[in-house]
């Protein structure tokens, strides 16, 4: 009698006949066909059950950063490997190329590095001298004498003998990079080991192809974001300035603006347009650019700024809304005059006070039929600064909104003296203490802090 067939990897012949062989006295029992059948079947839900967790680990990261991190450590874990790199090139030329390590510090990435391109697995592909896209096993390395000295070298000298290094590409992604795991002692992963981590390579190409066209396009709404607000802040005798703008990765639309004014007057002005993306950006420049206009025509009387500014946003925004607060400047006498629509009060601080303007309460533009708010005027002590600064800075913080306004004022008058001189160092350390999580922190608001000192 033949012997039964072996199932297939990718399938289970359920037709596999059993035997009715009985072995002689003595002899080893070879395994019945169905106990067989069934540990394939095991290990076969098991790949399974490792490949549908690895992916939903990897569809739940957001960022490109995040992803290659998690698809280093799962096919690290696929192949049994301890450490690993990751090189991101996109073929198309668009960027971004970076290089991720896993259990590799940055010097040990840089000692990689130097081992000549063409020399490595991953230079290789990226260069496209191999002739398939199938993955490339370096079993022994240290023991390969085709191998580039300085290769066999650095692998000493970092304590890896073999390697196993995967491409990452697809026909509709192109190529994006390659992985490459690393073995402490010479090794090569199993056939099965190979087909798990190429399925889930397979996936996580799609996502990271995915990832990257939004990293692209944030990249680009950031840029765009830039280009509409100012280059430089403008010197105006007897007010020092400086200003921090933290943006979101999705582009918000929070601006702020300095316009020098005849007579040495200052216009300064801050805003937010509600939203996030091309859109809001478009806004936003759409108003900054009205604003300055304004400003230009009637920047003494700051009503008469916002509510043109209003007027603005109902013809090209007819639905929507921002908040907004313009003050007109005049540093030889230390006088401010300033409106504000929904906007946050401007704080001033110094040696002797800390403490928000009193301002109207008013609704933001676009809400109302007719926007109007009385103006405000104030005077800051020689040596006070004026905070002016976004509703994201409240907001960030995660508090309730008297509780962030606390915060905030405590900020402030902590300011130590020696910085109080300098605008920027005051406005970094209000943002220091308001937000310790720093500009890595993940948010939906931008956060704008345009800071008056006045001498």
């Amino acid at each position: 009698m033949s012997a039964p067939h072996l199932p297939k990897v990718a399938g289970i012949d359920p037709m596999v006949p059993v035997s009715t062989h009985t072995a002689a006295p003595l002899k080893a029992v070879p395994p019945a066909p169905g106990a067989f059948l069934q540990d394939r079947l095991a290990g076969w839900v098991s790949d399974l059950t490792t490949l549908h967790e690895l992916t939903e680990r990897l569809a739940g990261t957001s960022t490109l950063d995040s992803a290659l991190h998690e698809l280093l450590g799962a096919g690290a874990a696929l192949v049994g490997a301890r450490r690993g790199l990751l090189v991101l090139e996109p073929a198309d030329g668009g960027g971004p190329s970076l290089t991720t390590g896993l259990g590799l510090a940055h010097a040990e990435l840089g000692h990689i590095e130097t081992v000549p391109r063409s020399a490595t697995s991953y230079g290789r592909f990226l260069d496209g001298l191999p002739d398939t896209d199938d993955p490339l096993a370096s079993p022994d390395i240290l023991g390969d004498t085709a191998l580039d000295p300085r290769c066999r070298e650095v692998a000493a000298g970092l304590g890896y003998a073999a390697s196993y290094a995967l491409p990452l590409a697809t026909e509709a992604a192109g190529r994006l990079g390659v992985a490459v795991w690393l073995y402490d002692e010479p090794a090569e992963p199993l056939e099965r080991q190979c087909h798990l981590v190429g399925l889930y390579a397979r996936y996580a190409v799609g996502h990271l192809s995915r990832l990257l066209e939004l990293e692209r396009a944030r990249a680009d709404a950031a840029v765009i974001a830039e280009e509409l607000l100012p280059s430089r802040l403008p010197r105006v005798p007897g007010v020092r300035l400086a200003v921090r703008h933290r943006t979101t990765p999705a582009g918000g639309g929070d601006w702020y603006d300095a316009l020098p004014l005849p007579d040495d007057a200052l216009g300064l002005s801050v805003g937010s347009v509600g939203g996030s993306g091309p859109r809001a950006l478009a806004a936003m420049g759409r108003l900054r650019a009205g604003l300055r206009a304004y400003a230009v025509m009637e920047g003494e009387d700051p009503v008469a700024v916002l509510s043109d500014l209003e007027l603005l946003l109902r013809l090209t925004e007819p639905a929507g809304a921002a908040t907004a607060l313009y003050a007109y400047c005049e540093p030889d006498r230390r006088t401010i005059v300033l409106a504000g629509a929904g906007h946050t009060p401007p704080l001033v601080t110094g040696d002797r006070r800390t403490e928000f303007v009193e301002t109207t309460l008013s609704a933001p533009l676009g809400m109302l039929s007719c926007w109007e708010a009385p103006s405000v005027e104030f005077s800051p002590a020689p040596g006070e600064t004026v905070l002016l600064y976004t509703d994201g800075l409240l907001r960030r913080t995660g508090d309730s909104m008297d509780r962030a306004f606390a915060r905030l004022h405590a900020a402030a008058a902590g300011v130590p003296r020696a910085l109080r001189d300098d605008p920027g160092a005051v406005a970094d350390h209000v943002l220091r203490t308001v937000l310790p999580d720093g500009p890595g922190s993940d948010s939906t608001e931008d956060v704008v802090v345009l800071a008056a000192r006045f001498d």
